[in-house]
């Protein structure tokens, strides 16, 4: 029998999904291929929903049944056939956790690796005096509970499990079988004579009650061998739970233990173990922000007005609120406490304004304090996350803040004590990667250990510096491991998790990436590619969406899709290398080679600025920025240097706040903004999706869809019928198909195999009933139009203005080639984000608006990126000023003014290294040491000291 030489490519034969018409293509395999194309051309498609989504499809079908009932089912893409294919794995930008617990240390396993090390190598200090904690003899503990004052009456425990699933039969029936009668579990005394049953399911601490017994001259030897009995039951360990700790000024619960305690302090510590140092653990969380770092307390900014009194409504949640009921509350209590009503706030006394916010602790004890006013204004006493879940309306009073109790390190105080290495873990994590990793390089570091705990350390140690190393080598040096998971972009999210495919050394596997060079300054792009080809060099096919200059230069294979978007695109325009691609005549080729550039040379004067102050957040320590208005200015500098900190979480908010009027804003403390007096709004438009369900689309976000509901609803026939525009909406019963609800799709479920999306055999995918069909206009029917490209849309209601400008608008800005009726879900999130600038564009331009947009190149070709370049300039002609977060050359170059951040990111940012024009800043580059300006002099032809392009 002949055996098949194994394929050297991948072959796919007949690709129709989406916008794919019917392609058949040969990728070589084990090298780095780039597709490229327009965007909406059909990349992500060709490489997500058809190689990705058809090697996830053939592994999960390996599986038993069984055990695919517990995976997410994958359907099978719309492809003849694909030989050649290799397990998949798909590294995307969609996966940035939004849980508030999620760090980049936890992300990356680093964490676990630390905790672990602490675990077993770490030297314990007192968290209150700073000494190193020793053991207690049983003496000393005998001696410890003997000074306890007199009369204090104890409950003597022997703590056997804690937090540990089980029944525990066995160790109840021990504890009879020695005659102990009462036993402490889950925090309820109960007796042992009596069933108790506990669940195998749940966490359970049980404690054995050795005696009851008071503190007094008598008691002294029987106290002695209690605690010495304790100590044996429990290996160790004792809890003497004090009954009347509050007459007797003592702790409720004393633990103390024969292990480890400071004698200065008098404090005994648990054991250490990796849960210790975990912030989802109550063994080691911070008990104030149970390990989220942060607390919720009042603005009192938000609570207060103090320009008036309190007659006037000086306090907003109680005048605002119902100013009859709980007003007279507060108008009484400053009655009975001397406090004019009429003075305003700010005039007051200290001591009466903390009245006013706390009461009074002893003289006045009104029952409405805590009963009535705190259910309204439950930040008198303490904020929890349960009160804002219950009172949405009172989040508006409400500021996030860093935890006093631990500084934002999520743990208790004992467990942010220890130190390995002379560093806490929270020192640790709090250092950026690049400084980390020299850390655990350094031998030094480690001196103090013993050789027993250097052998128990050097695997631990082996595993956090090769993943520090992959991190770093990806361009994430500046980022720390204690950074929130939910701060970091979507790039960040898709480096992270490169590093750790590079740590896992797997082989003959097909990584799918979505645009790995977003958000990466062009110094570290070259970083990024060698991490590819590092992917490549392994044995695996590293297959690339992206139009970034430089990986697609550096590509082994490119794949050129086109030659339009949407229903224009879905074609192999090109495949083949570099050489090749350069004299093809393709988009792509001729942005490539020059022989098509982006320039939009204006270079507006600057008279009007924006001056930001004191600005001291993240990385940034006392900054002050100066931003000309009426320009179209670009915000640029390597990644964490600080770009996002200044506009999106200091200019942003207060913006907001003083223009939008918005509520819900956390702006920075300490900040000064001189010049919005000159903006009318604020717009910001990021990349979120503009619907999360099949019902939005471009036409009813930008709000065309109501325009031609009305439209139709004027046709002769409508009118006979005495239709109203909800007749023409899928959202709402009368007009649409009741059998789809107005989805054009009904869900099959298949049980083991994917559920099946298949079009309603009542309305044939239009939505609609067959009585709204029949209303048309100009030949075509609601479904028809919404099926039109916003291209024949324009060409179909020309003499229809308010509809015309609003698609004009989506015209303009690249997206001709979407459908009206899209669904929200397949829209990328370059798309959304430009459907996001059209929608603001077709409303009434003031010309004070400032615009602020966060990299919104990602996702786009050149052509793309040439087109809203053009968009964005003509918002600055209008009198508009535009901000914009970018790294993109062929953007950076276009604008009238650049504020550099850097030089390097994290702490060794924070600061603004170069201003000016394009050709100021690329100049001046040496002097300044601004790395967008060294390649800005290349991509501008300039020499170094000159104006002059050479």
């Amino acid at each position: 029998m002949q055996e098949h030489a194994p394929l050297d490519k991948i072959k796919i034969f007949g690709a129709r999904e989406n916008n794919l018409k019917s392609i058949n293509l040969e990728i070589p395999k084990n090298k780095l291929v780039v597709f490229t194309g327009l965007s909406g051309s059909g990349k992500s498609t060709l490489a997500f929903d058809t190689l990705y989504a058809e090697g996830q499809r053939r592994y999960i079908e390996s599986l038993s049944s069984y055990a695919r009932q517990f995976l997410d089912r994958v359907g099978k893409p719309d492809v003849d056939k694909i030989e050649g294919l290799t397990p998949a794995i798909a590294i995307d930008q969609k996966t940035t956790s939004k849980n508030p617990r999620s760090t980049v240390g936890t992300i990356t396993e680093i964490y676990d690796y630390l905790r672990l090390l602490f675990a077993r190598v770490g030297k314990q200090y007192c968290h209150l005096c700073g000494r190193p904690i020793s053991q207690m003899s049983a003496s000393d503990i005998i001696d410890q509970v003997l000074k306890l004052p007199e009369g204090a009456k104890l409950v003597i425990m022997a703590p056997l499990v804690r937090e540990k699933k089980g029944t525990f039969a066995d160790l109840v029936e021990s504890l009879r079988h020695k005659g102990y009668v009462r036993a402490h579990i889950d925090g309820v005394m109960v007796r042992l004579d009596e069933d108790v049953e506990l669940s195998k399911t749940k966490k359970h601490t049980i404690k054995a009650v050795i005696d009851r017994v008071a503190v007094k001259e008598g008691s002294k030897e029987r106290i002695a061998q209690d605690i010495e009995k304790a100590l044996n039951e429990s290996y160790g360990e004792v809890e003497i739970e004090v009954l009347n700790h509050e007459e007797m000024d003592t702790p409720p619960l004393i633990h103390y233990s024969e292990h480890l305690a400071c004698f200065h302090c008098k404090v005994s510590f648990d054991p250490l173990e990796p849960l210790s140092f975990s912030f989802n653990s109550p063994k080691g969380a911070c008990p104030t922000c149970d390990g989220l770092g942060l607390r919720y307390t009042l603005d009192l900014s938000r609570v207060i007005d103090p320009h008036l009194s309190i007659g006037e409504g000086a306090v907003k949640t109680l005048y605002g609120f119902n100013k009859g009921y709980y007003f007279g509350f507060l108008k009484a209590f400053c009655e009975t406490v001397g406090i004019d009503i009429d003075t305003p706030y700010e005039e007051l006394e200290p001591h009466q304004q903390k009245q006013i916010l706390y009461g009074t602790p002893d003289k006045v004890k009104f029952t409405w304090k805590r009963h009535r006013l705190e259910r309204v204004w439950p930040g008198i006493v303490k904020i929890s996350y349960d009160m804002l879940k219950d009172d949405k309306e009172f989040g508006d009073y409400m500021t996030e803040k860093v935890c006093d109790s631990c500084g934002g390190h999520r743990l208790k105080p004992e467990s942010l004590a220890v130190r390995v290495g002379g560093k806490t873990i929270a020192e640790i994590i709090d250092m950026p990667i690049e400084a980390c990793y020299d850390f655990f390089h350094e031998e030094a570091s480690f001196a103090d250990l013993s050789e027993q705990q250097r052998m128990i350390a050097a695997p631990i140690l082996k595993e956090i510096q090769e993943r520090l190393f992959f991190l770093y080598d990806v361009g994430l040096g500046y980022l720390t491991l204690g950074r929130d998971a939910r701060t970091i972009s979507g790039g960040e999210a898709q480096r992270i998790r490169i590093a750790s495919q590079i740590g896992s050394g797997l082989t003959g596997v097909m990584y799918v990436l979505d645009e790995p060079s977003i958000g990466l300054h062009e110094r570290d792009t070259q970083k990024l590619i060698r991490t590819l080809k590092s992917l490549q060099q392994k044995g695996n096919s590293v297959i690339v969406v992206e139009h970034d200059k430089e990986t697609i230069e550096a590509a082994d294979f490119i794949v050129d899709i086109g030659p339009g978007a949407g229903k224009f695109g879905g074609e192999i325009i090109f495949a083949g290398t570099l050489e090749a691609l350069r004299k093809a005549d393709t988009l792509t080729a001729q942005y490539l080679t020059g022989r098509k550039k982006i320039e939009y040379f204006h270079r507006r004067p600057q008279k009007e600025w924006l001056e930001i102050k004191n600005v001291t957040i993240n990385n940034i320590e006392n900054l002050k920025a100066s931003i000309p208005l009426r320009n179209f200015v670009c915000i640029t500098g390597v990644s964490g240097s600080g770009k996002s900190s200044l506009i999106l979480q200091t200019l942003l908010p207060t913006a907001k706040e003083i223009l939008n009027r918005a509520k819900k804003v956390h702006k920075v403390d300490g900040v000064e903004i001189v010049g919005l007096e000159n903006l009318d709004k604020v717009i910001y438009l990021d990349q979120s999706p503009i619907g999360r369900t099949p019902r939005s689309n471009p036409a009813t976000y930008t709000g065309v869809m109501d325009e031609i509901r009305q439209l139709f609803v004027k046709t002769k026939e409508a009118q006979i019928r005495g239709y109203k525009p909800g007749r023409f909406s899928f959202n709402v019963k009368g007009g649409r198909c009741e059998k789809c609800q107005g989805e054009g799709e009904i869900k099959i479920e298949m049980h083991f195999l994917p559920d099946i999306m298949v079009k309603c055999d009542a309305c044939k995918g239009k939505r609609y009933n067959p009585q709204t069909l029949e209303i048309t206009y100009k030949g075509k029917n609601i479904a028809d139009v919404l099926a039109m490209s916003v291209d024949e849309a324009l060409h179909f209601f020309e003499h229809i203005p308010k509809i015309f400008t609003k698609l004009k608008t989506l015209q303009d800005v690249g997206l001709g080639y979407i459908t009206l009726g899209q669904n929200a879900v397949t829209l990328s999130g370059g798309e959304a984000q430009r459907i996001k600038l059209a929608k603001e564009l077709s409303r009434r331009d003031t010309g004070n608006t400032l615009y602020i947009l966060d990299e919104p190149t990602t996702g786009l070709h050149f052509a793309d990126v040439d087109r809203l370049t053009k968009v964005l300039h003509h918002l600055t002609d209008l009198g508009n000023s535009v901000l914009v977060i970018e790294h993109n050359l062929d953007m950076v170059k276009n604008a009238d003014y650049i504020i550099d951040m850097g030089p390097e990111g994290g702490n060794k940012g924070g600061r603004i290294v170069a201003t000016g024009t394009p050709e100021e800043v690329a100049k001046n580059h040496k002097k300044s040491g601004s790395y967008t300006g060294e390649f800005l002099a290349k991509e501008l032809g300039l020499r170094a000291g000159s104006t002059k392009r050479s």
